[in-house]
């Protein structure tokens, strides 16, 4: 478990370091940049961009994640506002499978007549899916190089689901069903290729209350709204 544990927060360590450097340069933020006129009405979808990532949870395998975000411009000076929708799928750790299992026939053993020989269960292969649907709060910096540099929190929606050839139409499927809250904090760095076109890398970690993972997302965002001053190279 400890081992594992180090797995999951070496590439929110190692990405920390680079942007930790990228700032340590004259970062300038984007609040400076004559962003003190913004505010709600400024809001307005202005880019779509997609996105691949790869998580590391508590309770599940590794398992690569695909999405989309919204960048919707900023509500004040140098915050910006960016929905998403991220779905991602993976096959419970066996571990979990066996508390699950555990559970399971602890339950069924209690209604068991005396001297009745205990149930054993065997659940097999135990998959969870994943639909992320959350809102992020950044504070974005222009920083050396034509670089913008951003750190952020956000909430979001997990629409979560589990299967399996033994769990399907049962409690056990029931207990693995759910929507629950999530809450996220996370670093990036995004550069400005053109004005319609931008690249972005992003470390985020996500926690709630039956599942916190390390993810790494990296994305294209196309452009199709006006640029903030200080976004442009």
């Amino acid at each position: 478990m400890r081992r594992h544990a180090r797995l999951m927060w070496r590439p929110l360590v190692g990405f920390g370091v680079v942007v930790m450097t990228a700032l340590s340069g004259s970062a300038t933020p984007l609040s400076a940049q004559e962003l003190a006129d913004f505010d709600y009405e400024n809001l307005s979808l202005r880019g779509i961009g997609v996105e691949w990532g790869y998580l590391w949870p508590n309770r599940v395998e590794t398992d690569p994640s695909f999405g989309v975000r919204f960048d919707l411009g900023y509500l004040g000076p140098g915050v910006r506002i960016t929905p998403s929708a991220t779905w991602w799928e993976s096959k419970m750790v066996g571990a979990e499978v066996s508390r699950l299992e555990t559970r399971v026939a602890d339950l069924a053993n209690r209604s068991l007549a005396p001297g009745t020989a205990p149930v054993e269960v065997d659940l097999g292969d135990v998959f969870w899916r994943d639909l992320v649907l959350g809102v992020d709060a950044q504070a974005v910096w222009s920083i050396p190089w034509g670089f913008l540099s951003y750190t952020g929190v956000g909430a979001a929606a997990h629409i979560q689901n589990g299967w399996g050839e033994a769990v399907d139409d049962t409690f056990v499927e029931d207990l693995l069903d759910a929507v629950v809250a999530g809450f996220n904090v996370h670093t990036g760095l995004e550069y400005p290729v053109a004005d319609w076109l931008r690249l972005h890398a992003v470390a985020r970690y996500e926690w709630m209350a039956d599942l916190r993972y390390v993810e790494l997302r990296f994305g294209s965002s196309f452009m199709f709204g006006p640029s903030a001053p200080g976004e442009l190279r």
